[in-house]
């Protein structure tokens, strides 16, 4: 299966890859004029042909466009800030998941240590979104949100159907806040970040999930307060209390389960 890379735009019948991603193919991969790679602009993939291999640049050809296949499901992820390790394994997770857009969440059980230096870690998280998203071979990384308070998160969270998981004895299993058919979620909106082997649904099929998960401690009870105003459904994912980066690929398979197969 080809590489797939990402170039910030289409020059007619041309694009050049640049920074460090054109360090990687052509110092590490060692690519020459003739191999075949995919691009893509977050809007459209291409098989492409090497054309030269720079230092610092890599020029394609266009060949044909390839088939961006989509999924169903668009979710935008609520995380809570936690230790910068687990944190970064669930961003891989998410991005190979198909999340479209991540929002890191300084929660009130969120270390004050971490949520102050998380702007120096800002383009490393970038950085792993963007090479994440080459290897599941997404049609775009997902949008990474600047941190935010939850209840400012919860506000402005977009989707017609908002889960927050919780670890509280009387939430509902997701299954019943998630129901298999998604028609009354709501529809619409930009084509998906990463795409599914299975499904090539069209856009205005797309149902929309905001999914937050809480930190070590779980979420406080102005927190859940503040999400149930906001319209944010509790669910459970069983009787076991997972870490946050489990949660996060529990609850978007689940989510993908019901939406995208």
């Amino acid at each position: 299966m080809r590489r797939r890379f990402f170039v910030d735009g289409f020059e007619g019948s041309r694009a050049t890859l640049n920074g460090d991603a054109a360090h990687h193919l052509g110092r590490v991969l060692r690519a020459e004029p003739g191999q075949s790679y995919e691009i893509s602009d977050g809007s459209a993939v291409w098989l492409a042909r090497v054309e030269r291999v720079g230092r610092d640049a890599v020029e394609f050809a266009l060949v044909e466009p390839v088939q961006a296949r989509s999924s169903r499901l668009a979710a935008t992820l609520l995380l809570a800030i936690v230790k910068f390790d687990r944190f970064e394994w669930a961003l891989e997770k998410a991005t190979e998941l198909g999340a479209d857009e991540i929002v890191p969440l300084a929660a009130e059980r969120s270390e004050k240590a971490l949520v102050a230096a998380t702007p120096k870690r800002a383009e490393r998280w970038q950085r792993i979104l963007l090479e994440s998203a080459q290897q599941a071979r997404c049609l775009r990384p997902p949008e990474l949100i600047p941190v935010t308070n939850p209840a400012t998160a919860f506000r402005a969270a977009q989707g017609a159907r908002k889960v927050m998981l919780s670890e509280r004895g009387g939430a509902a299993p997701l299954r019943a806040v998630l129901p298999s058919d998604g028609a009354e979620l709501g529809s619409g909106g930009e084509a998906p970040s990463c795409s599914s082997p299975d499904s090539r649904a069209a856009e205005t099929d797309r149902v929309r999930v905001a999914l937050a998960i809480g930190p070590e401690g779980g979420w406080t009870d102005r927190e859940f307060e503040e999400a149930q105003l906001a319209g944010f459904l509790e669910a459970s994912l069983g009787s076991n209390i997972l870490r946050t980066e489990t949660a996060v690929t529990a609850g978007l398979a689940a989510a993908h389960l019901y939406f995208d197969n």
